[in-house]
């Protein structure tokens, strides 16, 4: 017996609707925009950086930790503030970039003052604005006071977490001017240890799902900063060691355009160079 037309027609539309895609959740939107604003960073896109920032200061969060929340809104400032020196003219707006990010990561520690990756991130922000200020000043001082207390902080808690490693590496690597040889020296082999150290605890830590929005990122760039540092060795530079770690950097994120775009050519100039 044919079922009426309207009885077939309701049942398609019960079908429908228990088969229609379930709109995302809070959680699910904020899980979405921090990869966006990963891909973002590893494109160099500072304009999306800045779209994706408002986007994950208006959104709806759900049960999703605020401190989380808080850390990846300061991540994507900070990484703008990062691709900005990637650019000529360098842009205008690098400071600003640093100082809001920072009030990000300021806002995820008060949320949860033991999120030693927001105080990576906010050490690492204040170190930038030092380099843009560039005056030994009080202000300077200041500064460098709050880092110092940062490190000193984040290292009890986590002395291991790579991040943390990445973040110390660049600012071991610094010397003031005016520092004889053997202190570079010492400088750079203390960065470059770091960010072995950094690898070792990846690779060390056990396999396990991370917690929705907890950072992992880091591999990658350690590889990276390793590749960098070995090729602007102050005495001898190690060009067969930058282009290992480079391609294991690109081997991780194929899409990064600082690492494919940018440094691996000047390792592979650096290369032909040597070979001439």
């Amino acid at each position: 017996m044919r079922r009426p037309t309207s009885v077939v027609l309701l049942l398609l539309a019960a079908n429908c609707a228990t088969s229609a895609p379930r709109p995302p959740s809070g959680e699910d939107r904020v899980v979405q925009l921090v990869e966006q604003i990963r891909q973002a960073d590893y494109a160099g896109d500072r304009r999306a950086l800045r779209e994706l920032h408002a986007q994950l200061a208006a959104a709806p969060t759900g049960s999703s930790p605020r401190s989380l929340v808080r850390y990846w809104q300061g991540f994507a400032l900070w990484r703008r503030a990062i691709n900005g020196f990637n650019e000529t003219p360098t842009p205008t707006d690098l400071d600003a970039d640093a100082l809001a990010a920072g009030e990000d990561f300021e806002g995820a520690l008060k949320a949860d003052p033991k999120l030693v990756d927001a105080q990576a991130g906010l050490a690492a922000c204040i170190g930038l604005r030092m380099y843009l200020h560039g005056t030994p000043d009080d202000e300077m001082k200041a500064m460098l006071a709050r880092v110092k207390t940062l490190f000193t902080g984040a290292q009890a808690l986590e002395p291991g977490n790579p991040r943390l490693l990445w973040v110390r590496g660049p600012m071991e690597w610094w010397t003031p001017k005016g520092s004889p040889d053997d202190t570079i020296d010492a400088h750079q082999a203390r960065a470059m240890a770091t960010y072995a150290r950094g690898l070792e605890e990846i690779q060390a830590a056990p396999r396990t799902t991370p917690r929705p929005l907890q950072p992992t990122w880091g591999e990658a760039e350690l590889h990276m900063s390793l590749a960098w540092s070995y090729l602007h060795l102050r005495r001898d530079p190690d060009v067969a060691q930058a282009e290992i770690h480079g391609r294991r950097a690109l081997e991780l994120v194929p899409s990064w355009h600082y690492m494919r775009d940018i440094l691996m050519p000047q390792i592979e100039k650096a290369r032909r160079t040597a070979t001439r």
